[in-house]
């Protein structure tokens, strides 16, 4: 269990060494965590960017999904009845990004899940893993043994530096290509690593035992390429990078298909696949990537410098008194020098170019659909 302050704010593992080391500590999803160090959010974004980057990402679910059969394929088969992905093609020491549905079709949360040649090991978001096991437990408790593994942090290393500073811990981790995780060791500890991130950069995401957790993060913050960075820069880097936040982007009224993740679900799952449907809200789905979706989301980009935020309304034109959609994500874009937005709007005016407007103090602002991402993705192939 996770001490907590005052505030009733649980604490991560490193939450003392995010002090000390300046974090500027605040409420996330029930955790206190940094908004940013003593360099600022834009330094920690562009440093991120062009060296590497330490993030206490240890708020985040971790669970492990053991079969009773003792056969992987058998947790595989099962969860694939909760998400649309194909679990079963996942090959050992592989992970594959996946969302949980509703019978409406609607996004519970999105997660990563790896096989780890025995059982799956599985990553969900800080504010739904409450949910998240519990959604678990009512429907594979017959097949699985679900096991939350609280007495672990969870560490992200991302840029691109980020190699050849985890190499000099554990040498083998150059053999690693994008989405590979599984066991590793690393400063002799026996952690979970994955070449993986949320930021649209090379780097890792590494599970420490949380009593080690400390120790191993200073060892990697010794290296003179590695600064620590806060909640703050993790955004702008994923906006940049086009990718969802949960409960922003993509939530419980969003479909994958309406929030352009096509591409996350595989054809086997699909009409016409070798086990199509079978997910909760299958239907709705699998309609919509037959006849489209009625709305997607998209990239923006204001045509000025001023930011367009979260619940900023669309507007076909300047005098339209319709709303059309809205932002769900906006900010500044420190690698674009610019402005960025993601939000949703109707499948008619999705195509890259259209021009919209945004409403921000009052004021109509020109934004046009912009492709994603904004900051192109450095994922080691």
């Amino acid at each position: 269990m996770l001490a907590s302050n005052d505030q009733g704010l649980k604490r991560t593992p490193l939450t003392a060494l995010n002090v000390a080391r300046g974090g500027k500590m605040v409420p996330f999803a029930g955790y206190e965590m940094p908004v940013q160090f003593p360099p600022g959010v834009l330094k920690e974004h562009l440093h991120t960017r062009a060296s590497a980057g330490l993030f206490d990402v240890s708020h985040m679910g971790q669970i492990a999904l053991r079969p009773k059969s003792g056969r992987v394929e058998d947790a595989a088969r099962a969860l694939e009845a909760l998400v649309p992905q194909d679990l079963l093609s996942v090959a050992p020491n592989r992970q594959r990004y996946a969302q949980f549905t509703n019978a409406a079709g609607g996004i519970l949360d999105d997660l990563m899940v790896a096989n780890f040649g025995d059982h799956l090991f599985l990553v969900v978001n800080a504010a739904c893993k409450a949910e998240d096991e519990a959604h678990l437990r009512k429907h594979l408790s017959d097949s699985c043994v679900i096991e939350a593994l609280a007495d672990r942090a969870l560490i992200a290393l991302q840029g691109p530096k980020a190699e050849s500073v985890l190499e000099k811990h554990a040498p083998d981790v150059t053999g690693m290509s994008f989405m590979d995780a599984g066991p590793r060791k690393v400063m002799g500890l026996e952690c979970f690593v994955s070449r993986s991130g949320y930021t649209g950069e090379d780097g890792f995401e590494i599970s420490v035992p949380a009593k080690d957790a400390e120790t191993f993060a200073a060892a990697l913050l010794d290296d003179p390429a590695v600064l620590p960075i806060g909640l703050g820069a993790r955004d702008s880097l994923r906006l940049e990078a086009g990718l969802c936040l949960y409960g922003h982007d993509i939530d419980t009224t969003t479909t994958p298909v309406e929030a352009n993740l096509n591409w996350s679900i595989q054809k086997s799952r699909r009409s016409g696949g070798a086990r199509a449907g079978g997910f909760p809200g299958a239907d709705i789905i699998l309609k919509q990537f037959e006849a489209g979706a009625p709305r997607k989301r998209v990239g923006i980009k204001p045509e000025g410098r001023a930011p367009v935020r979260e619940n900023a309304q669309l507007y076909a034109d300047a005098t339209s008194r319709e709303q059309i959609g809205t932002v769900t994500s906006g900010g500044f874009g420190p690698s674009v020098n610019g402005p960025v937005a993601m939000g949703y709007v109707p499948s008619s005016h999705a195509s890259v170019g259209t021009s919209l407007f945004a409403e921000v103090r009052g004021q109509r602002l020109p934004v046009r659909v912009a492709a994603l991402p904004f900051s192109p993705h450095t994922y080691k192939r």
